[in-house]
């Protein structure tokens, strides 16, 4: 029997527990991935994350393996195709934000040089642990979230609210907000630099 001590959001479904112990919180630097994150961020706006794990591979087929320079390239005909496939979140306005935000993505990687240059740079290359966070105290967005949420806005993107970017944050690794009784606390700060604030 698994007797590990996780974050309780975790604990209802096994593809929950699978992303948990495996990606969640894991520091991320490929663009490719930093992007499916954001990109699954973006569907899920207004809907459940659990929803989002289940229907990843959905994405993944509707994408091109959210491959951001073959979507940047999407057109009508590709929507319409996508909106009609089986078990796709029919939101025609997510997936326009989609396409919008894969070619903003591409603006800002001939501007940084890549995604993770650009994002990164907001945590000076580190993983942040919220003192607080770890008395118990958590948030849905603060004013790291805020600050990058608003920037993302100014070059064009969209559903990149404050609360959407902290998810992405927590996602990949910018931030530690795995619960320190949580056995993937430790184990995520052994594959980060580590920033402790307050």
């Amino acid at each position: 029997m698994d007797e590990k001590v996780r974050c309780s959001w975790c604990e209802r479904e096994e593809i929950y527990r699978k992303y948990h112990d495996e990606e969640w919180g894991v520091p991320e630097h490929n663009d490719q991935k930093l992007y499916e994150h954001l990109m699954m961020e973006n569907m899920q706006c207004g809907l459940n994350w659990l929803m989002m794990l289940k229907k990843r591979d959905i994405f993944r087929k509707c994408f091109d393996g959210f491959d951001y320079k073959k979507i940047a390239e999407y057109g009508q005909e590709r929507i319409e195709k996508i909106l009609e496939t089986e078990g796709m979140i029919r939101s025609r306005r997510k997936v326009e934000a989609v396409i919008n935000n894969a070619q903003r993505y591409i603006g800002i990687i001939e501007k940084f040089g890549s995604f993770n240059e650009y994002l990164w740079r907001y945590t000076d290359g580190r993983t942040i642990i919220y003192c607080s966070h770890m008395a118990g105290e958590g948030c849905a967005k603060n004013s790291l979230s805020e600050e990058i949420s608003r920037d993302l806005k100014s070059r064009g993107f969209q559903f990149v609210g404050p609360v959407t970017i902290y998810s992405h944050l927590q996602a990949c690794g910018l931030i530690n907000d795995h619960v320190l009784q949580c056995w993937r606390f430790d184990e995520i700060n052994k594959l980060a630099d580590i920033k402790y604030c307050h």
